[in-house]
């Protein structure tokens, strides 16, 4: 029912009446997608730019209580500011409140107003479903917002690139848009054509861009420095992948897998998705990990910048296969239960104009562009261009890219990309972040793209919640790791990049007798109270060219000539392979709530990552893995597989990662010692270059008995075996109960264990067993089963 009232004072949006479930919206500008039945949606008028106000006469009923509806969002979200949950978490965030209140403020405005425009957050990110290619019942229909164009045209192999023939229409809100219908039943653009958006500059001159959201892009690869062609992707049922598996759950405690599939195979080429599925899919699986995380699958023109320079945001990268490839790829991860991720770059983009997204910038005005004019839009050390993330249609387009993977492709979740670069106008650029909350809060924080990255984490844990996403930042910033709904940012994990650092400059620039213990036990548990963190020594940063692998690092040339075990064991490869395994293991252990670790370095993958470039003459040399060299039996690199292999089934056993007990009860500088709890298992790692000690007191909680659970000296990880397996340690009390200052190292038991150099050994209690024992009860002759606990 229509009432007719005046509502002057009341002006965002404009009507649409389309009644019927297979009409077209007249402003093609709405969440209305045919199969829908809906009587009217709303549009919000702009002018150069900026919303204005229109005269209407005509509202749905659910209009007429507006005001009440506003009153009552007013409220709420002035209960949920007083109670924000942060300031719980941290007081001390308590000078800030204020700049905490606006952001949460501000989001929970953005999300309403997106809420009462667009439906629903969830609607509003399935604009892949308008914009771009897609069918409409007998139809083609493409959309672009391109509002600093003057004509637009679509052209591509299907009409002899002549555009002309195709003219698309602009609506006010600068989209474009063409209906091509089937020819003779079939589509008038066939499957895997090439298509362009022609546009016409203010200076009069035609320009040919990729569709922004398009689904597939290629290059000619006969022609040398080709730019690439938008292909229109839409394969028929019996070419089109369908997933077998369901979607693993999120994994109590990550241990993630880093790969980029293009340098997956052992030969100097790209590997293709089927052949990481075949071939590395199987790996990660038997080294116990139960998390990957893709790099470089957004279609990137660039292929040395390792995926980071996106140019197609919804294209998968052509190099490696089609689109239906990764889905295969994907869906046998989830075969073999793994949780797979995808590193996600919204913190810029490629400034390529013929091929990337930058295109679309005629020079307009920010408001009608996704990114920022001038110097705000440019990134000077990445040489890319910056998001606009105030605008609606920048939302709308970032959130669909992170839905589309999402729903399309069955990711389980997001690594975010250069999130200090998206939290600060600064990008931290030439800063040092010290940990002063000031520098956290204030003026130089970008707002719009902190409100962004929460109603990115909101969209994503509302539509999967069991996805993780985390953040690559390396500021540190308070409340970037809480719930949205405590107002936070949302992110599950940030990573604990202060980690790698730490051991390059311990390996490049300290002997091992100045490595001080309480600074590596600082850097490792350095992070906040409740936010959790994924720890790694080394991920494919520590890899590119200009710096070296930790194994590398360690060994250097001797990898080369050295690493055989037909030949004696040089002092130089038996300090790398046991420090190897230790880094590796004290900061997994100690360093956070999950950890990851890149492809190829759980066996020491030797040398560095160079992509093909111009300097190098354009070799994959280093933009590969040598598999060979862990699959040979003779060689040593097997050991430190076979570590890592044990490392991350301790965890799979005993669960350390995900438990909250985390206690350091030693780190003697003299000693070189470190001893901590971790869960229920007593860590020890010895990183004296030459002292063996024998019983070795070490603090515990539990009293008991406790085993040898895991050992880097075992003959299997390369070591000499000098630890025995089977002998049982029993703890002793320490101190007064209830007074921790009479214990020992604050514990209440301890136990002695032999411990040698550079090594490092895990221990765990033996459970108590119930064992029946029978006695006769001389009153009634009747057997009794009591029981003893051993």
């Amino acid at each position: 029912m229509l009432h007719v009232i005046n509502v002057q004072s009341w002006t965002p949006e404009r009507t649409c009446f389309s009644t019927k479930a297979d009409s077209r919206c007249q402003f093609n500008r709405c969440k209305y997608l045919p199969g829908k039945s809906v009587h009217q949606h709303l549009h919000i008028p702009i002018l150069n730019g900026r919303r204005f106000s229109v005269r209407k006469h005509f509202l749905t009923a659910n209009a007429i209580g507006l005001k009440d509806e506003e009153s009552s969002m007013k409220k709420t979200i002035e209960e949920e500011l007083r109670n924000l949950g942060v300031l719980n978490v941290d007081p001390s965030l308590a000078s800030h409140k204020a700049h905490l209140q606006y952001r949460y403020k501000n989001y929970l405005q953005q999300k309403q107003a997106i809420e009462k425009h667009e439906g629903s957050l969830e609607e509003f990110s399935q604009g892949y479903l308008k914009y771009g290619f897609n069918r409409e019942g007998n139809d083609i229909v493409y959309r672009e917002w391109a509002p600093a164009a003057r004509e637009a045209q679509l052209t591509g192999d299907f009409n002899g690139w002549n555009g002309s023939e195709y003219p698309m229409e602009r609506d006010q809100f600068g989209v474009w848009s063409i209906y091509i219908p089937d020819k003779d039943g079939q589509p008038a653009i066939p499957h895997g054509s090439r298509v362009k958006f022609r546009m016409k500059t203010s200076d009069g001159i035609w320009v040919d861009r990729i569709p922004a959201w398009i689904r597939y892009a290629t290059v000619d690869p006969n022609n040398f420095g080709a730019a690439y062609d938008g292909v229109y992707w839409d394969p028929p049922p019996s070419k089109r992948y369908e997933f077998k598996y369901p979607q693993t759950p999120r994994p109590e405690a990550p241990r993630i897998y880093e790969a980029h599939v293009g340098m997956s195979g052992p030969e100097p080429r790209v590997a293709s998705y089927l052949e990481f599925a075949e071939n590395v899919l199987p790996r990660i699986k038997a080294n116990n990990y139960n998390t990957i995380q893709l790099m470089a699958v957004m279609e990137h023109s660039y292929y040395g910048s390792f995926g980071y320079h996106v140019t197609n945001c919804f294209a998968a990268s052509s190099r490696s296969g089609t689109p239906e490839d990764l889905k295969f790829l994907i869906d046998k991860a989830h075969s073999l239960g793994l949780h797979v991720l995808m590193d996600m770059v919204h913190s810029h983009a490629s400034n390529n104009v013929t091929d990337g997204l930058n295109g679309y910038d005629l020079g307009q005005r920010a408001e009608e562009s996704y990114f920022h004019t001038g110097e705000r839009g440019y990134h000077k050390l990445w040489d890319s261009r910056l998001f606009n993330y105030g605008n609606w249609e920048v939302k709308r387009f970032l959130l669909s890219n992170l839905r589309w993977w999402l729903d399309e492709f069955h990711f389980d979740g997001f690594r975010f990309d250069g999130v200090t670069s998206m939290l600060y106008h600064h990008h931290g650029i030439n800063i040092g972040f010290t940990g002063n909350y000031n520098e956290y809060f204030s003026e130089a924080t970008d707002l719009d793209a902190v409100v962004y990255l929460m109603l990115a984490n909101t969209l994503i844990h509302n539509i999967q919640p069991n996805a993780t996403v985390i953040a690559e930042d390396v500021s540190g910033m308070p409340t970037l790791g809480l719930p949205v709904s405590e107002g936070g940012a949302g992110f599950d994990y940030r990573l604990a990049m202060a980690i790698p650092d730490k051991w390059i400059e311990y390996l490049k620039h300290k002997p091992d007798e100045q490595w001080s213990m309480k600074e590596i036990v600082s850097t490792l548990t350095n992070r906040r109270y409740t936010e959790k963190c994924v720890a790694y020594a080394e991920s494919h940063d520590q890899s590119i060219v200009g710096d070296r692998t930790i194994a590398f690092l360690l060994m250097d040339k001797e990898m080369y000539f050295a690493m055989s075990c037909l030949q004696s064991l040089s002092p130089v490869v038996d300090r790398g392979i046991a420090l190897h395994k230790m880094i590796h293991f004290i900061t997994m252990s100690l360093g956070g709530e999950g950890y990851l670790n890149f492809m190829g370095n759980e066996f020491g993958h030797p040398e560095w990552i160079d992509f093909p470039r111009k300097d190098n003459g354009w070799s994959y040399d280093k933009c590969r893995r040598q598999w060979n060299l862990v699959d040979t039996d003779h060689l040593r690199y097997k050991f430190m597989n076979n570590f890592d292999k044990a490392m991350n089934e301790l965890d799979e056993n005993f669960h350390f990662l995900a438990s909250s007990k985390q206690i350091v009860s030693s780190a003697n500088e003299q000693d070189k010692v470190v001893v901590f709890e971790r869960g229920e298992l007593v860590f020890v790692f010895n990183f004296h270059p030459k002292k063996t000690y024998s019983g070795y007191k070490i603090g515990c909680d539990s009293p008991g008995k406790y085993r040898v659970a895991l050992d880097s000296d075992a003959l299997e990880f390369g070591g000499y075996g000098r630890v025995s397996h089977d002998v049982d340690h029993f703890t002793s009390p320490e101190g007064i109960p209830g007074r921790p200052e009479t214990n020992f190292n604050n514990r209440p038991n301890s136990l002695k264990i032999f411990s040698p150099p550079r090594t490092c050994l895990v221990y765990y209690r033996v459970p108590e067993i119930a064992v029946p024992e029978i006695t006769v009860d001389t009153d009634d002759s009747n057997l009794v089963d009591k029981s003893v606990l051993l």
